[in-house]
């Protein structure tokens, strides 16, 4: 039987990577030996932190796929955001918090999705639901993503569930809350490291619909102004990215992970898919409490589109 590749979506977040260990390790518990947790990408300072602070080797990295090949996706649906020929897979499982679209499948699997601010709050479900132990250094992975995708649980995607889980986490990995969660989201924000080519495909999420493509990524930060400062050759790097790949828009987000607060270089032809919301003045859109790209930038621009 050939091995079950697990993995996230390209451009891997902490959510992504911690997931696909997590499931490998439900797997395994489960009976099923012959998984390969997998990245689809670099790993980010983010990322790197949680995994050396919990004592975890990063997943296989992988670009491509054989045709019937078995996996299972964490983290995303999308086919557009998934590994060059997943088309052609055997995709035999799907955890997922986002919304579906551009995918499908030839055979019956097993789906499981519910709108909470983290794929690991419903790892952490099925662990439950299936009685089975869950170690320290599991509860850390999960504990890393979901502190990760909400934002300490401040982003309006958090909800009541991924609040309950995490108190159960953190006693389980020992770890405070508040001052781990807060040293790994700053480890993130340290962007001076990486070039203008690097700094937009860090969290870029490409969309499909018909036949319109765009791209919303995001950077998070303690200082807008001083990622902007590199405004003009981020803008250089868009611009060759959207003739490229025929994108309609490409949208950067720069989040303050401090106060709650983005801004976004915003280019391309469809700029009105943001301009309508928000004002945009010399290619930036000033966005007061809008920290989530699923729940406040997406649907927006999915609207407008």
């Amino acid at each position: 039987m050939d091995k079950i590749l697990i993995f996230g979506h390209k451009s891997p977040d902490t959510d992504s990577i911690c997931s696909s260990l997590v499931m490998a390790d439900l797997q395994k518990k489960l009976g099923k030996e012959d998984v390969i947790a997998c990245r689809l990408g670099e790993i980010n300072e983010e990322t790197k932190y949680a995994l050396k602070h919990i004592g975890v080797d990063e997943p296989k990295y992988i670009e491509e796929i054989e045709q019937g090949q078995p996996v299972i996706l964490v983290d995303h649906n999308e086919f557009s955001q998934s590994v060059k020929g997943i088309e052609n897979a055997k995709i035999v499982a799907v955890v997922d918090h986002h919304r579906i679209n551009n995918f499908e499948t030839s055979e019956p699997l097993f789906y499981y999705a519910q709108p909470v601010g983290c794929t690991s709050t419903l790892l952490f479900e099925l662990y439950k639901s299936n009685n089975l132990e869950i170690e320290p250094q599991i509860a850390g992975l999960m504990l890393s993503a979901i502190i990760s995708d909400t934002l300490l649980l401040k982003s309006p995607t958090t909800t009541e569930k991924d609040k309950k889980v995490v108190t159960e986490l953190a006693k389980i990995a020992n770890i405070d809350i508040e001052k781990y969660g807060l040293e790994m989201l700053k480890a993130g924000t340290d962007l001076d490291r990486y070039t203008e080519e690097e700094l937009i495909h860090l969290d870029a999420k490409k969309i499909e619909k018909e036949d319109i493509k765009y791209v919303i990524a995001q950077v998070n930060t303690v200082s807008i102004p001083d990622v902007l400062k590199r405004k003009e050759k981020i803008e250089q790097e868009i611009n060759k990215e959207i003739l490229a790949k025929g994108l309609s828009l490409f949208v950067f987000v720069i989040t303050d992970i401090i106060n709650s607060n983005s801004e976004a270089i915003v280019l391309g032809d469809r700029t009105d898919a943001i301009s309508n919301t928000y004002e945009i003045k010399n290619n930036i859109a000033i966005m007061p409490g809008v920290v989530s790209r699923k729940k406040q930038i997406l649907p927006l621009v999915e609207k407008n589109m």
